[in-house]
């Protein structure tokens, strides 16, 4: 009997080491697998990012006149930035006007996948969109220097002398295919609002309203570039500078789509300047912004799915419905309407 539970013993033993040995071939095997895939997806931004990066000079090439003028300034960027000394220092006045002026309250962070990632969502105001800068600079207190995130831009605003030199001394790139794709090539994390001036200068009265306007790129960016999308949603931003009106008449006749890709000319009630252009340098109102970083979204990474619209607009909905179902739980808590 002794003899046979021996034998028992040392069977269930090699049994055990047998199962041992499994398990950490078959962990092996995985973290192999999972290295091929992430090589595999990194060669593919960065295939994708050459590929944007000769259309964007092909653009340029076909322009002219002014809108030649500001394609040339805003194609003038790098991932050098952000300078970090230059935002350290911002930190001085970004930080009062949040914690203070915005008394601003961020969640969500647990949403925030591995790096790269493209983060979507909404924003308001111009030149300064403050629901949009202060995603980034709470973005730098969160994770410092370890993880820069690249904001972007009109390229109006990038061509811009003083404002270029301080968006790009901030880290921020052109709203553009060829920048955006590179900075996801290189494994930065990139934010884009891509309602453009649409979505920034959109009515008070649709202030909580998610405007992507109907721009499906990022869809088709994060396929490309294989990254998942976090939906942003965030209000109080709008009630900083309420856009009363949104002069699409006016930009139409000033020729500003042609010129800096401008369909509207808002007029909106701001401090100092009363009811006044949009664009104009503005001191904001005290409203409270709420923002909330979504679950991300992983579409497809098969590069063929970029071209089925379908699958595309079916992307586009998710995001922005996520974005919107966040603007509506935040917008819930709002106790005036201006101040929040």
């Amino acid at each position: 009997m002794k003899t046979e539970r021996r034998g028992s013993d040392m069977d269930d033993l090699q049994v055990r080491r047998q199962r041992r040995v499994s398990a950490t071939a078959d962990a092996e095997a995985g973290r192999e697998d999972d290295l091929a895939r992430r090589e595999d997806e990194q060669a593919r931004r960065k295939r994708h990012a050459r590929e944007e990066r000769r259309r964007a000079q092909r653009r340029r090439e076909s322009q002219d006149g002014a809108a030649r003028l500001v394609a040339d300034r805003a194609g003038s960027w790098t991932l050098d930035g952000p300078d970090w000394t230059f935002f350290e220092l911002q930190k001085y006045f970004w930080n009062p006007l949040m914690d203070f002026w915005f008394r601003m309250e961020v969640e969500g962070w647990d949403n925030i996948p591995e790096p790269p990632a493209l983060l979507v969502g909404i924003h308001s105001g111009a030149p300064l969109p403050w629901d949009a800068w202060t995603v980034g600079v709470q973005w730098w207190r969160r994770f410092g220097r370890t993880r820069p995130l690249h904001g972007t831009a009109h390229d109006l605003l990038m061509a811009f002398p003083v404002i270029g030199t301080y968006f790009r001394k901030m880290g921020v790139i052109p709203a553009a295919p060829d920048s955006m794709a590179a900075a996801l090539a290189a494994g930065r994390d990139v934010a884009l609002w891509p309602g453009g001036e649409r979505d920034s200068l959109r009515p008070w009265v649709s202030r909580d309203e998610a405007d992507l306007a109907g721009r499906k790129g990022f869809v088709k960016l994060a396929i490309r570039s294989c990254v998942p999308i976090v939906p942003i949603g965030t209000v109080g931003g709008p009630d900083s500078m309420p856009v009363l009106a949104t002069g699409r008449r006016i930009a139409r006749f000033l020729q500003l789509d042609r010129i800096a890709r401008l369909k509207m000319f808002p007029i909106a009630l701001q401090v100092p300047w009363g009811l006044s252009p949009a664009l104009l340098p503005e001191l904001p109102l005290p409203t409270k912004i709420r923002t909330a970083f979504q679950k991300p979204i992983e579409p497809d990474c098969d590069p063929e799915r970029a071209d089925d619209s379908d699958y595309v607009e079916k992307v586009y909905d998710e995001v922005r419905a996520s974005i919107q179902e966040g603007m509506h739980t935040l917008a819930r808590r709002r106790r005036l309407p201006l101040f929040g």
